[in-house]
């Protein structure tokens, strides 16, 4: 795959990550485009790894696997809520 078809896929598994994650989301379109590249790596890893199957075996499903943890994560992570309050 090449780094166009790379950028478009993330992309397209970071909008899908971020309407699956409830919450609001502060990332713009390179934010997205960023979240599903680095998710599409995460779901290589993780089928690779873990599942043992080859990454262009399920390629998006994976890749929106990968791109929803890291959605999650990004969300956890700049959510500026207090949780326990007195």
């Amino acid at each position: 795959m090449d780094i166009i078809g790379l950028l478009i896929m993330g992309l397209i598994v970071g909008a899908i990550g971020r309407l699956v994650v409830p919450g609001r989301h502060r990332l713009g379109l390179l934010g997205t485009m960023a979240v599903g590249v680095a998710g599409a790596f995460l779901g290589w890893w993780i089928g690779k790894g873990l599942v043992g199957v080859k990454f262009h075996d399920h390629l998006w499903i994976w890749a929106t696997i990968g791109s929803i943890l890291v959605v999650w994560v990004v969300t956890a992570l700049t959510t500026r809520r207090l949780r326990f309050r007195r």
